[in-house]
């Protein structure tokens, strides 16, 4: 079980983006990255497609890139604060599920 999941808000901790939050759009875990919706924007050079269906313009585009997982924090829904994470056991009749706490308040999200 990863401490970060798609749709969560976290917060940059390190890097030019230090500070910003936003929500995670993809996981790549592959490689250790998220990306975060609008935070980590990058310049980049597009080359004209061939003209006909779905044609796109050329010239330097804006688009986001991934963040390196460990420079982001989950931010706690209860306390609405950036923290770490820990797990606990909820325990149901027979069945054990695996969630996860908040270090700071003890909420489970």
């Amino acid at each position: 079980m990863r401490r970060i999941r798609k749709d969560d808000q976290v917060e940059v901790i390190a890097g030019k983006d230090a500070g910003k939050a936003g929500r995670v759009v993809k996981i790549f875990t592959d490689r250790d990255r998220v990306l975060v919706e609008g935070v980590n924007y990058v310049t980049k050079h597009e080359r004209v497609q061939a003209p006909g269906r779905g044609a796109q313009e050329g010239g330097i585009i804006e688009t986001e890139a991934a963040v390196h997982i460990s420079n982001v924090l989950p931010v706690c829904p209860s306390c609405d604060e950036a923290t770490r994470v820990g797990y606990v056991y909820e325990v149901e009749g027979d069945r054990r599920s695996k969630v996860r706490r908040c270090k700071k308040c003890d909420a489970t999200f």
